[in-house]
Order: C-alpha cells, then sequence, then structure tokens
C-alpha cells in the first residue's frame, strides 16, 4: 500500500466526515434532542428524558475540564456546537475553539454568534493553537481517527499522537475529557461491513487497552466509565423518534437514508446491549513536567 501524506489521510477524513454529516441539519433536527447532542447521553433513571439525559452528558465534560475557572477550552469534534454554547453561555469561558470537518456543522454554530467561539474546519492533527488550553473536550471523535485498513501499529502510532499534541496544547493543571465508543466482547474483524462502509466509512473503533497504552507517560487517566447501556438507551430513544418522524425525514433525506439510519440506530443499540460494544468516558490530567520530560515526550 502507497504511504499516504498527512494532507492525502486528512482529506479522505473530512470526506467520510460529510459523507455522515452534511445529510443535512434539518433531518437530524427530527430526531436528536434540541441540543443536537449526536452522541451518548448520561440517563438516570427510568423517567429521565433525553433532554435531560443530553445536558447531563454536556455537564459531565465541562465538570471534568473544570469549565468555570477556564479561560481557554478546545473541542475537537465540535458536532453542532452544545459544548461551546454551554462554555460561552453559561462558563463564560473567554475563548473557546471548536474544530470540525463538517461544513454544515461549522455553518450552524457559526450562526448562532455565540461570543468568544471560533469554529474552524479543521483536523486536529492540523491545529497549531497560539496559547495553550486549560482545557480539551472530545466527544465522539476519536472513533474517527484509524482506519479499518490500518495496522495496529499505525494505530497506535496515530492515538499516541493525538495524546502527544493533547498534551502539548495544555496548561500543565489542565485536563482532557474524552468520550467515545471502543470494541469490548467483540473482534475488530467481526465489525459490522453495513456500519463501517455505508454510515462511518473509513472509521475504526479503538480498544480500552489501545487508549490506555496510547497515553502511557502522557496522561494520568484520572477516571473511566463504561456507560454502554446509557448508550444502547440513547440509541432506542433517537430510533423511536425517527419513526415517528418518517414521514418527515423522508421528505427531507429521502427513503434510502431514513432506511440505512433506523438500521443503524437498530444494529448499534443492539450491540451496546450484547456488549459488543462499550462507551468510555476517561478524564486525563497531564502528569508533572518532570515525569512528562523523562519520558522523553517534549510538550509541543
Amino acid at each position: 500500500m502507497a504511504v499516504q501524506t498527512q494532507e492525502q489521510r486528512a482529506d479522505e477524513a473530512a470526506a467520510a466526515i460529510r459523507h455522515h454529516y452534511d445529510v443535512g441539519n434539518d433531518f437530524y433536527r427530527l430526531w436528536l434532542d434540541d441540543s443536537l447532542s449526536y452522541s451518548c447521553a448520561l440517563w438516570d433513571g427510568p423517567d429521565d428524558t433525553l433532554e435531560r439525559a443530553q445536558e447531563r452528558k454536556l455537564r459531565h465534560h465541562l465538570d471534568a475540564v473544570r469549565a468555570d475557572g477556564a479561560r481557554r477550552v478546545l473541542d475537537i469534534g465540535c458536532g453542532w456546537g452544545a459544548i461551546l454554547d454551554r462554555l460561552a453561555v453559561q462558563h463564560r469561558v473567554g475563548q473557546s475553539v471548536g474544530l470540525t470537518l463538517s461544513e454544515e456543522q461549522a455553518a450552524y454554530v457559526r450562526a448562532q454568534g455565540l461570543p468568544g467561539v471560533e469554529v474552524r474546519i479543521e483536523n486536529w492533527m492540523h491545529h497549531q493553537p497560539a496559547e495553550p488550553y486549560d482545557g480539551i473536550i472530545s466527544i465522539g471523535a476519536f472513533e474517527h481517527f484509524a482506519r479499518p485498513d490500518e495496522s495496529p501499529a499505525e494505530k497506535a502510532r496515530i492515538y499516541r499522537e493525538f495524546f502527544e499534541r493533547c498534551r502539548g496544547w495544555l496548561h500543565d493543571g489542565g485536563a482532557l475529557s474524552l468520550q467515545t465508543i471502543a470494541y469490548a466482547n467483540m473482534s475488530p474483524s467481526d465489525a459490522s461491513s453495513f456500519i463501517q462502509q455505508e454510515i462511518f466509512p473509513n472509521a475504526d473503533l479503538p480498544t480500552f487497552a489501545e487508549i490506555a497504552q496510547a497515553a502511557e507517560g502522557v496522561f494520568e487517566i484520572e477516571s473511566v466509565g463504561n456507560g454502554r447501556l446509557d448508550y444502547a438507551r440513547t440509541l432506542e430513544e433517537w430510533g423511536r423518534r425517527l419513526r415517528a418522524n418518517r414521514e418527515l425525514a423522508v421528505e427531507v433525506a429521502g427513503p434510502e437514508t431514513v432506511a440505512r439510519y433506523t438500521r443503524y440506530l437498530k444494529l448499534s443499540a443492539l450491540g451496546f446491549r450484547m456488549g459488543k460494544l462499550c462507551l468510555l468516558r476517561l478524564v486525563f490530567r497531564p502528569y508533572s513536567a518532570r515525569l512528562f520530560d523523562a519520558r522523553g515526550v517534549t510538550p509541543r
């Protein structure tokens, strides 16, 4: 296989993201909550609602990076800007930067006119901040960093580069709050070809072991949780809302897209229920500069 340049890799990643996320904002509005949070919610009890559960998820990540006292925060894979909105409006963070590869999402966030918020259509591999951040949040982006055709060694290199870059972008007292789907009781070779080819092309999941190994010596894992049943419930609720709005969804996106998403939501929920997939919520704190330098990694 020919060796890809970083630019070729970034172009492929951007095309894959647009394939999924640029179906149209109106389509996603029909089955997501009002914040357009397109990632696992954090549920609390049988009477909870998707809206409250998504707010709780957002608060989890904002608390993890201590948003109340933060001056600058980076959101890698900012989606439709739910985290950026709360950073600007609720936590009064002076400067927040969101990275996305979706033009529709970037346009949506920019149209909000949030104070102190900058949205860039930019791959994290190309990000070069002018100043360090106090916190970094990344929800549902890590799943897109590696491809199914890449070797374990190449995946490890990419994940390591991500953690090294994040460490270099953070103040010593900062934090990285990461949420990602991961393989659990299944082999990557058993992954659904339908999901990998028609829903999230060129995307492969990590395992918890790969994440922990990639962060070793760079970050301390302060906390880790598995919310796989939270994600099963989230997907089931999205599926219920999509079916309830099927007629409008067909008008917006066409019958083939609606059928494809209905199948994907159902299959994914089943994967979490069966324990084949897990949903990791991790909080990382940088090791002290002395230990960090001793491991041979230089902050950027």
